[in-house]
């Protein structure tokens, strides 16, 4: 993969069509004992005063990639934030229920990846949504069996899996293999690699009837098949600056970001806290996330799962808009996306001005960002 480019671009891309996903806090008293200390201190974070909505609705998946709702939703950071606006989570299982569900009025901010961001801004028109922030960046993987497969170069003529035609993990294979000088019909899969679209439910089991030879895939359902033999052969982080890009962003709906920007911001300082809280306390925001996942889905990840897939992702604020903008140009050269105009996804503002307070390094939009 050729390194992202970090200069502006007013045109990007996305096919309407694109399916679809320093400051150590312990001392501040969040975690599940806090909470029972924080009642009936809610109006503390917002310095007394009532925010302009009684309640914010967040929709987030029961995903390691999105720890910092699941954390800070547990902790009770994000409600300490929001001071007497109460939160009212939903989760969602892909990233097409969950833009119905914003531009439905159904949620106000959302968790969500790259690719169902920008498929919900262009469907629109660019009237629909605001990427706010970031969340998390990395956890994905190429894992193979290491009978069939030992080297990248082994990969030729093998089935390797990914979540769905044109997501963002199925894009990053597609550019992968062309720029290996490989071939493969984007739409198909087919050509010198088989590309196999499998749900990340099913991958493990298709995985261990051999229907698939190894997957390019997210977390926790890369380290699912290392936990069945497979290998981890690329961490796709290693193809990028800094060892980062994007693998999930903070949304909002412009509706609700014009109606109440105070509770945008609260939102946001509240996520802000809770990566600081995650960095600061990493053992402890594991099991926090695990017992999140625990409870919405009625189990949890074992250890030699959740410990590696945990180390592969990085919680941070920034959105990474230049490799967003990448991620675009390289479904464009896969032929899955056309070049509608981007300009105006990100507003930034917000963040910036939380970061900025706390003396952090402001986040670029690389070109992106709403007119001032």
């Amino acid at each position: 993969m050729s390194a992202p480019r970090t200069t502006p671009r007013r045109a990007l891309a996305a096919v309407a069509a694109l399916p679809l996903l320093a400051l150590a806090l312990t001392a501040c008293g969040y975690g599940s004992a806090a909470k029972q200390e924080d009642a009936g201190k809610a109006d503390v974070a917002t310095g007394g005063r009532k925010l302009s909505a009684d309640t914010v609705k967040i929709g987030y998946f029961p995903n390691l990639t999105h720890a910092t709702a699941l954390v800070g939703i547990q902790e009770g950071i994000i409600a300490k934030d929001l001071g007497s606006t109460t939160v009212e989570p939903s989760t969602f299982n892909a990233g097409p229920s969950e833009i119905e569900a914003l531009n439905a009025g159904s949620i106000d901010i959302g968790f969500i990846g790259p690719s169902p961001a920008i498929n919900g801004f262009t469907k629109s028109g660019g009237k629909s949504l605001r990427i706010i922030g970031g969340s998390a960046s990395g956890g994905v993987k190429l894992v193979v069996d290491p009978k069939k497969i030992k080297t990248l170069d082994d990969l030729k003529g093998k089935k390797i899996a990914t979540p769905q035609l044109g997501n963002t993990q199925d894009v990053a294979f597609l550019n992968w293999i062309s720029e290996k000088g490989w071939k493969v019909d984007a739409n198909s899969g087919k050509g010198d690699v088989s590309v196999v679209r499998t749900d990340n439910k099913v991958t493990p089991d298709a995985y261990r009837s051999g229907s698939v030879d190894g997957a390019w895939a997210p977390e926790p359902t890369a380290s699912k098949l290392v936990a069945q033999g497979a290998k981890v052969l690329l961490d796709e982080s290693t193809l990028w600056p800094d060892n980062k890009f994007v693998i999930t962003n903070i949304i909002v709906s412009q509706k609700f970001l014009a109606e109440h920007p105070d509770v945008v911001e609260a939102v946001l300082r509240g996520t802000v806290d809770t990566n600081a809280w995650i960095n600061a306390n990493p053992d402890k925001a594991k099991a926090s996330a695990n017992a999140a996942l625990k409870a919405l889905s009625g189990k949890e990840l074992p250890a030699d799962v959740l410990d590696p897939a945990w180390k592969s992702i990085r919680f941070i604020d920034d959105p990474l808009a230049a490799t967003l903008d990448a991620e675009a140009e390289h479904a464009v050269k896969a032929g899955l996306l056309e070049q509608p105009d981007l300009k105006g996804i990100y507003d930034l503002k917000p963040l910036n001005k939380i970061l900025k307070a706390a003396g952090k390094p402001e986040a670029a939009d690389a070109g992106l960002g709403v007119e001032q």
